[in-house]
């Protein structure tokens, strides 16, 4: 009997290995999301440089459609949701399907999801132009969008945690928890801040009025920063960081309490966007507290990172990927150092309306979002069209050190500037009249938005010649779809 039970076990073992080598992982969808990231992140990051310039030389594009308060809106969606959106969508899929040794569930769902995006993409970019806006930063979207980004979240969630669902692994991998977070959080914010009373086609009101409409706007605008740029690229960063390093993850206890204490903290930390407003003081307060305890997960989460590297740091000198990896988390560690910081009423009455905050902002979004996504992608694009690597190494180095020029001096410009804008505004002449014009400071401020413009030149420089490196790494590959699924005892 034991020798029966030991051949039916032993021959259940061969039948699932030939199932498991049967089984492939669906890159089809991972290589369309990858390809459009590098696509949406130049056409985004040119739109950046346009109102970057239209700051500097005012009657550069005078059409209604191409002025400043129309291109601004369609510059942040195209970053955040057409280039760091396909960039998640394009790794969590990825990832999901790897650490759950499994392919992605219901294919046929996920080519809704990525074509159901590109068509959010382009609407936008042709409604926002136009002036059909909400009015509501980084929610501008109308309401018809807004229904179609529900549908296709949905269809996300379905996908996602279905293939968590039938992994072929007891443990669920912690970059799959921060993806599952960022998910579950931009459905519920993205459902409250978007409820509004349409009127037309392409006008709505927004179903809350007065304070209560800007705090629940930040409330999502904070989370959106928060869970859309913030705890999914972490994801992406305890997998692709460990990866590319080919080293463990420093400390799993550590990611664990990192996750846990990072997605409780963040929701409570909106209010610091509207200190010294009609917002009660107490939950400006409430705001202040909880963006200077998130601190502490946000650098737990640098330093899991950055130690990955412990016993392997000579890598640095020779793989550009894994450069702006670490840089990225570099970048990650100094913005959620400085966004507490710049909570603190104090220190708000300084900064708030200046050029600083849109520096904090493109700290966080040019040094650690596009940075850990430009080294996941370029991770990626090699495995998924059959190469060893990419096309130009020596590309992906110009482009590393292009990327950081740029950042640090796009940055640094505006530190400057919007010091120096809180200073005139808040400096008064003996007799209490303002001893500066509110134009006196514009004029001041030329000088760094013409160093933002070559920063943002060089950022964008950087961008096309991964276009470039990625285009010919693809003609000279074959797209692989047939990477088979590892069973669960080998690494993956």
């Amino acid at each position: 009997m034991n020798g029966a039970g030991g051949a039916v076990c032993f021959y259940m073992r061969e039948v699932n290995t030939i199932m498991q080598s049967q089984a492939t992982y669906n890159y089809k969808v991972v290589r369309q999301f990858a390809v459009m990231t590098v696509i949406w992140g130049i056409v985004g990051m040119l739109v950046g440089v346009i109102i970057a310039s239209q700051l500097v030389w005012p009657d550069l594009l005078p059409f209604e459609w191409l002025s400043y308060g129309r291109l601004r809106p369609l510059h942040t969606n195209a970053v955040i949701f057409a280039f760091g959106g396909c960039a998640l969508f394009a790794t969590s899929f990825y990832v999901v399907q790897r650490t759950c040794h499994t392919s992605l569930f219901l294919p046929g769902l996920a080519t809704f999801i990525f074509w159901g995006w590109q068509v959010v993409i382009v609407l936008a970019a042709i409604t926002l132009p136009l002036g059909f806006t909400q009015g509501k930063e980084y929610a501008e979207l109308e309401w018809p969008i807004d229904i179609l980004i529900t549908v296709i979240w949905v269809a996300y969630a379905i996908v996602f945690f279905g293939t968590i669902g039938i992994r072929k692994t007891p443990h669920i991998y912690v970059a799959n928890w921060f993806y599952g977070a960022f998910i579950i959080a931009v459905a519920l914010l993205h459902i409250f801040n978007s409820a509004a009373i349409p009127v037309t086609l392409t006008k709505s009101y927004s179903a809350y009025a007065g304070v209560q409409d800007a705090m629940i706007q930040w409330w999502y605008g904070h989370n959106a920063v928060g869970f859309f740029l913030t705890a999914a690229f972490l994801g992406m960063m305890y997998y692709f960081v460990p990866k590319q390093a080919e080293r463990p993850i420093y400390s799993y206890r550590l990611s664990v309490v990192h996750f846990w204490a990072l997605v409780f903290t963040y929701m409570w930390a909106g209010p610091h966007h509207l200190h010294y407003t009609a917002l009660p003081d107490w939950t400006q307060s409430i705001g202040m507290v909880f963006s200077l305890i998130l601190l502490a997960p946000s650098w737990g989460g640098m330093i899991n990172g950055i130690m990955t590297l412990s016993g392997a740091w000579h890598k640095l000198r020779d793989d550009p990927i894994l450069k702006f990896m670490i840089v990225s988390l570099s970048f990650y560690g100094m913005s959620t150092f400085e966004g507490p910081m710049m909570s603190i009423k104090t220190v708000n009455a300084l900064s708030h309306y200046t050029d600083w905050t849109v520096g904090h902002v493109h700290s966080g979004a040019l040094g650690w979002v596009a940075m850990i996504s430009i080294g996941s992608i370029y991770y990626l694009i090699p495995r998924l069209f059959g190469k060893a690597q990419m096309y130009s190494v020596g590309l992906i180095n110009v482009h590393f050190w292009l990327a950081t020029l740029g950042t640090v001096l796009y940055i640094a410009a505006l530190w400057i500037s919007g010091v120096m804008q809180g200073l005139m505004w808040r400096a008064t002449n003996a007799d209490g009249t303002l001893t500066y014009s509110f134009v006196e400071s514009v004029k001041a401020s030329y000088p760094f938005w013409t160093i933002r413009v070559v920063g943002g030149v060089l950022f964008l420089t950087g961008m096309l010649l991964m276009a470039y490196n990625m285009f010919k790494t693809i003609a000279s590959g074959k797209a692989v779809d047939d990477a088979p699924v590892l069973a669960p005892a080998h690494a993956h």
